[in-house]
């Protein structure tokens, strides 16, 4: 009889940790996408950082960072309910995921010799980083990703049967694309483009810090900037690593199942989307005041409508 009532008590701790968690998830998704959705609305209504390439690519990374969490929050959300969905809808769900969590590293690449040309190289900035030019680089940034995502998709429609797909299964990468070559793939993929990302960001950082020891110029701000690249690209990388972690560390805490993967879900596809706003958009001076002027607009107007009801 105790062991039942112990039985019963753990899994209902059990359950109340899961519904905690998701209730936190989604807390935190309507907060990250409404202030990342203040930012892209802030971004189209001034021309001023419509025509400048830094910001365009800043906003690129918002707008790929709301997409990539509610897809994130999405299938956690589906795991939750209904614990196994259609095969193709769970395709189609993940490719979008993968697109735009392999965006992430470019763009930040694309980011940082941005900020390079702007301190090395001045007086070529607005030639060489031109509005149209930021826009094709957006296009190839996708591109690179259809590359290597795309191959993954053609080989589970030429070797997995037509059943399997209006079979239904737990959404995961795993349990998808679950072909062999796929994971060596994989592998590679993130090793070419991590270490492809990771040498642009330490050329650019010594570039600019040699530059400004030989002009005597203080370029520390866009040293900073470039770091901070660096630590949001260490962030993107648990995206990569994080499956492992988790895995080693439920082998070593196995009676802490629930927290670890819960952890793991947090710093791999919640913190990474929370700092960038802060880092890229708060943080940069002319976007702060023109995002507080934005703030000031709306209280104004809810103060207004406040007076107009009361009277």
């Amino acid at each position: 009889m105790n062991f039942s009532t112990n039985s019963n008590f753990t899994q209902s701790k059990v359950k109340d940790f899961i519904v905690t968690k998701n209730v936190i998830i989604v807390a935190l998704y309507f907060s990250i996408n409404y202030i990342n959705g203040t930012l892209v609305h802030t971004f189209f209504k001034h021309e001023i950082f419509n025509g400048n390439p830094r910001y365009i690519l800043f906003i690129h990374m918002v707008v790929n960072d709301m997409i990539q969490l509610t897809i994130s929050v999405l299938l956690n959300l589906i795991a939750y309910i209904f614990s196994t969905i259609n095969v193709s809808l769970c395709c189609f769900l993940l490719m979008i995921a993968l697109f735009t969590t392999l965006n992430t590293p470019l763009n930040l690449a694309g980011m940082a010799v941005e900020r390079y040309i702007a301190i090395c190289n001045p007086l070529r900035h607005m030639q060489i980083c031109t509005v149209r030019r930021t826009y094709i680089l957006i296009g190839l940034i996708w591109v690179l990703g259809a590359f290597t995502i795309l191959p993954d998709l053609f080989v589970i429609l030429a070797t997995e049967p037509l059943s399997f797909f209006h079979s239904t299964t737990y959404c995961s990468r795993e349990s998808v694309f679950r072909h062999p070559s796929m994971v060596e793939k994989r592998n590679i993929s993130h090793l070419v483009y991590l270490s492809f990302v990771w040498l642009t960001l330490f050329y650019t950082y010594f570039r600019i810090m040699f530059a400004a020891k030989a002009t005597g110029a203080d370029a520390r701000k866009a040293r900073n900037t470039i770091l901070l690249h660096g630590l949001q690209l260490l962030l993107c990388m648990f995206t990569f690593i994080g499956p492992q972690i988790e895995s080693v560390l439920i082998s070593l805490f196995p009676m802490f199942f629930s927290e670890i993967k819960f952890t793991i879900y947090i710093f791999v596809h919640i913190l990474p989307r929370f700092l960038s706003p802060i880092v890229y958009g708060l943080r940069d001076q002319m976007f702060c005041a023109y995002l507080k002027k934005h703030l000031l607009c709306i209280r104004m107007k809810e103060r207004n409508q406040r007076k107009t009801r009361a009277s």
